[in-house]
């Protein structure tokens, strides 16, 4: 029932620290069950999708301490198989992953099929080709899926038919403990790949080539608790970049590795934005003279499919026509019609997007119909004259933490509010 209120028309001014990267996190939850020991991470972010993770773990057994803000300790020695809490794991797409930490650990798992964002087709047949791979037999029954090991898992070399980041992680959890030597190749290159491999190699694993095409999992008997700190989110990073560019602002945003970022960087400069680099931080800065770009999203690293909304918000500023083709997602262009509510100027065809540009977005009622969908409608609200109000943002709520607090604290005039029945 919560929404956000937000009166547009000022710059984003000051500094803005960014979290640790959700996609990054939700593997590496997963993972600890896997380690069998104590763990604790750090830089988790604070967002609706880690508390589910959290809690999925917790009621498989394991002993979870809030440490602070962004620190917990995750005891997973009591967790026991297939106790996975489906009502839970259906409402969120990461949490297959516990696929490939119980198949490793117990040698079985079974869960609902996933849920999260509905962006079209994002099938698992991946991860069920990986499984089977490394000795595994795979079942789906009703909306779940089984995944039995009578002996344990053996390495085996794995062609990715696509380079599925979400495949690329349930193998490389399965293998971390397999019999000999997995070799994922066509594996996703994202940057919570390599986050994922750092965490399991430090607490034992023996994974090279993680950010590469080529992963090579040399199984070990046993993995080790320890403490890990969580990369950056470059999708919030990002996501704040744009805002500063369409609001004509001037925005620091700290906490950051600059290379994750490149993608997103370049398509800023072309259109005419000023970026600058630091060591952990980018500056952003706009006077609202917006050339217009084609964007293609791709795997990383090309342009990433998670900031497909948000750059649209900023094409439909520029002057002239622009076009996104999004190769990634089936159905990412929903977000659109939203944004034509408030003035813009889309004509979708399949995967492609015209986009003619705008003046200015005018306020609207309006709903964020994803994650990044609802980011996009927060940037295109923070740039209208005028107030504009965003309904089901339980979905922004799942990957940015405390976003009307950042937005607050450098200028940005938003507020949730509620429409709880008395």
């Amino acid at each position: 029932m919560d929404k956000l209120c937000i009166s547009g028309g000022r710059p984003l001014l000051g500094k803005i620290n960014i979290g640790g990267m959700k996609n990054a996190a939700l593997p590496i939850i997963f993972a600890t069950i896997l380690v069998n020991d104590v763990c604790v991470l750090e830089n988790l972010p604070d967002v609706s999708d880690i508390k589910t993770a959290l809690e999925i773990v917790r009621r498989m057994g394991a002993e979870i301490e809030q440490i602070d803000n962004f620190t917990y300790r995750i005891d997973t020695r009591p967790v026991h198989s297939n106790s996975v809490p489906l009502d839970l794991a259906k409402n969120m797409r990461g949490s297959y992953y516990v696929l490939g930490a119980e198949l490793g650990r117990f040698g079985r798992s079974y869960t609902s099929l996933p849920g999260g964002c509905n962006l079209g087709a994002r099938p698992i047949d991946q991860h069920i080709k990986g499984f089977e791979a490394l000795g595994a037999t795979v079942t789906c029954i009703d909306d779940g899926i089984s995944c039995i090991a009578e002996n344990k898992l053996e390495g085996a070399p794995v062609y990715m038919d696509v380079a599925s980041v979400g495949a690329t992680v349930n193998i490389m959890i399965a293998a971390a403990t397999a019999n000999g030597m997995t070799v994922i190749d066509n594996a996703a290159r994202e940057p919570h790949i390599v986050d994922l491999a750092n965490f399991l190699n430090s607490c034992g694993a023996n994974i090279s080539g993680a950010g590469t095409e080529v992963i090579k999992i040399r199984g070990v008997d046993k993995l080790y608790g320890g403490t890990y700190a969580i990369i950056p989110d470059m999708i919030e990073a990002g996501t704040y970049m744009i805002a500063a560019a369409a609001t004509k602002g001037d925005l620091i945003v700290n906490n950051v590795i600059p290379r994750h970022l490149e993608a997103t960087t370049r398509k800023l400069v072309e259109m005419g934005v000023e970026v600058e680099e630091g060591d952990d931080y980018v500056r952003v800065r706009s006077d609202g003279n917006l050339k217009k770009a084609r964007v293609k999203t791709d795997f990383y690293p090309g342009f990433p499919t998670d900031m497909n909304p948000q750059f649209c918000v900023l094409l439909c500023l520029a002057e002239g026509e622009s076009k996104i083709t999004e190769s990634v997602m089936d159905s990412r262009f929903k977000y659109t019609d939203e944004l034509v509510r408030m003035g813009a100027k889309i004509t979708v065809t399949g995967r492609d997007a015209k986009i003619e540009g705008i003046d200015a977005f005018r306020p609207a009622n309006v709903r964020a119909v994803d994650l990044r969908a609802g980011a996009a409608m927060v940037i295109a609200a923070l740039s209208a004259n005028g107030t504009t109000v965003i309904d089901d943002i339980y979905h922004i709520e799942r990957g940015y933490e405390d976003m009307v607090g950042k937005l607050r604290s450098v200028g940005a005039d938003i507020k949730k509010i509620s429409d709880k029945l008395s």
